[in-house]
């Protein structure tokens, strides 16, 4: 297993990342701390999880996943051995993700909306090192951003700048410098950001003395290249932020395991059809001349899929997931794939032709 200096930070993470998101729904705990025992076996020290999941998000099972993660702290008493990332919520209509409230004795959340309101991270920080059964978390990330921002699956840009107002950059900052301070958090990074935003943040942390940002944790992938063509890339080395790669697999499309309308028992499109971001106009084409290219290359498309984004140079760690014994294993042979010029000129003739279908 390769390491890799997380941002600035001289902390070091493998190359591999082990999500945790489908814990508490399509996994049990005693299936999650199996994974945490395999993850650790072969060298992978990162995890990451937010206080939203397990996914689908919803009110009974919110926070489940960073549950069994502080179960297994707890039982097997390594919490040293791990680096840690969590995540909180942006702005979302989802306030049952606070519980109800930031206290006994507040009203709606701010306007009826999950937000990162100095007094709704507070809450959030609190909730999430009491479920994971620790006193820090060492990478605390920004979920989605406070303002309106269309982050998820677009093709062309919409301002939501006059829907309200946001926490300034400045204010999240300093509300996440008092738990840095305290000792609650280490480092601080961003998800589901803009260009523009992770300069903002950067601007503001080097004007004001205040915690820089450290990694970028946004989807990437072979039919979701947007993170080097858009200017995030160039941000990522330059500025030393680096990518914390999410959805490497397309939600499992690059696996071919739904080809030709395959649907198999237990996949997430079988039990809650929320896979549309790999399903627009143009993903069948892109995705099937992938797996296509797995084949003529003699690997299987999951190690093609994991291999191409650990290989970025912007890139710290891919997030992988599984659900069964058998997944995690292709997952972590994928790493031990050698990349060549051959599958590098292949791979990029492939988008040329087929350019992000799936952002």
């Amino acid at each position: 297993m390769q390491y890799r200096e997380l941002g600035r930070t001289g902390l070091q993470v493998s190359a591999a990342c082990l999500g945790t998101m489908m814990w508490g729904e399509q996994n049990d705990e005693a299936f999650g701390h199996a994974q945490m025992d395999m993850a650790l076996d072969r060298g992978v020290n990162f995890f990451d999880t937010a206080e939203m999941y397990t996914v689908p998000p919803k009110p009974d099972t919110q926070g489940e996943t960073e549950r069994i993660i502080g179960a297994w702290f707890k039982a097997r008493g390594n919490r040293d051995k791990v680096v840690l990332a969590t995540k909180i919520a942006g702005r979302s209509p989802m306030i049952w993700t606070r519980q109800g409230g930031v206290s006994a004795n507040d009203g709606p959340l701010d306007g009826g909306m999950t937000r990162q309101t100095r007094q709704q991270i507070d809450y959030a920080i609190m909730a999430s090192l009491k479920r994971l059964q620790t006193d820090y978390i060492d990478l605390y990330q920004l979920h989605w951003p406070d303002r309106g921002y269309a982050g998820f699956g677009f093709q062309t840009y919409r301002d939501y700048a006059d829907t309200g107002e946001w926490e300034k950059f400045e204010t999240i900052l300093e509300s996440l410098d008092a738990h840095v301070k305290a000792g609650r958090i280490r480092h601080i990074g961003v998800s589901n950001e803009s260009p523009w935003g992770v300069m903002r943040f950067i601007a503001e942390s080097e004007r004001r003395g205040l915690p820089r940002m450290a990694s970028i944790q946004n989807a990437y992938n072979l039919v979701n290249r947007s993170f080097e063509t858009g200017g995030l890339a160039e941000i990522a080395l330059r500025e030393q932020v680096g990518l914390l790669a999410y959805s490497p697999l397309g939600q499992g499309y690059l696996t071919g395991k739904y080809r030709h309308g395959a649907v198999p028992e237990g996949s997430r499109k079988k039990l809650f059809q929320r896979l549309n971001r790999y399903e627009g106009v143009g993903a069948d084409a892109a995705i099937n001349a992938y797996l296509d290219l797995a084949a003529e290359m003699g690997v299987t498309p999951t190690a093609l899929a994991l291999k191409f984004v650990d290989t970025r140079p912007w890139t710290t760690s891919t997030i992988f997931g599984a659900t069964t014994v058998m997944q995690f294993e292709a997952d972590m042979a994928a790493f031990d794939l050698t990349w060549n010029d051959e599958i590098q000129k292949r791979v990029d003739d492939i988008h040329k032709a087929r350019p992000n279908p799936c952002p």
